[in-house]
């Protein structure tokens, strides 16, 4: 009895510190699912594959499958489920640490919360992504896809690359163990073509960066540190921009007309 006792504190102790919480609910499964619309001949890479809730069904789905799992017991129940699925290849690794592949891929996956930020990091630096469907706080895929009519630095830096959206809600009862919030599906698709030519998004980036620069509190403020005031106004003004207007209440593709006035020759 003592040694069940122990055995679970190190599980519930491992939760605690990946921020696992395991879908459960079929419903809430496919809907994660579809909503990732994985390509039936492509690659997909499953992130926190956990005891393979979705693995299964992605497999189905999807033509070969990489499930990682870091926690050695989910993965221990995850390599029972992927050694009867002949298309799929279970990982007991770090999904962080893996090297991206070298052909297009997507990745899939209920990700440990507590990691959200690094997984979006390691997705948006891979050349050959397609897209990423990303279980998340549903706090933090609403900031990242605009939804409360306010957009973040990094959602507006890559958004000439990457489309943002908030396709799905997952409520918090689908989960086990229950976390203390809901969840949302972020999903991440780059574009077929670029807004901002290659060689232009450097500077894109710079002029955003500046924009958050938070200079006396409104974009107006910031970016007149390097453009001039003049023609800042009349870009403002051709994109409907109060100049008191704080920064992140201004839509990408505000910033992407800005950009194109401000450096047109």
């Amino acid at each position: 009895m003592a040694s069940r006792r122990t055995r679970t504190t190190e599980r519930d102790r491992s939760r605690r510190v990946l921020s696992q919480n395991f879908l459960a609910d079929p419903a809430a499964i496919a809907r994660m699912v579809d909503a990732a619309r994985p390509d039936p001949d492509g690659l997909v890479l499953e992130v926190g594959a956990g005891r393979g809730q979705l693995t299964r069904p992605l497999a189905a789905r999807c033509g070969r499958l990489v499930a990682y799992e870091v926690d050695p017991d989910a993965g221990a129940e995850l390599a029972k489920v992927c050694a009867t699925l002949p298309t799929v290849t279970h990982r007991q690794s770090d999904f962080l640490a893996a090297p991206p592949p070298r052909e297009e891929f997507a990745v899939i996956g209920n990700i440990p919360w507590s990691l959200t930020a690094a997984v979006v990091r390691w997705c948006l630096a891979a050349p050959r992504l397609r897209t990423a469907t990303l279980l998340t706080q549903l706090e933090y895929a609403r900031r990242r896809a605009g939804d409360y009519g306010r957009w973040t630095r990094l959602t507006v830096l890559t958004w000439p690359e990457f489309d943002w959206r908030l396709v799905g809600r997952i409520p918090r009862t689908a989960f086990r163990p229950v976390p203390r919030v809901e969840a949302g599906i972020l999903r991440i698709e780059r574009r077929k073509q670029p807004l901002v030519a290659a060689s232009a998004l450097p500077s894109y980036r710079r002029m955003v960066e500046l924009g958050f620069g938070g200079a006396g509190g409104s974009l107006a403020a910031s970016l007149a540190r390097r453009y001039p005031r003049a023609r800042l106004a009349a870009a403002l003004r051709a994109s409907r921009l109060d100049p008191a207007v704080p920064v992140g209440h201004v839509w990408p593709e505000q910033w992407l007309t800005l950009y194109r006035l401000l450096h047109a020759r």
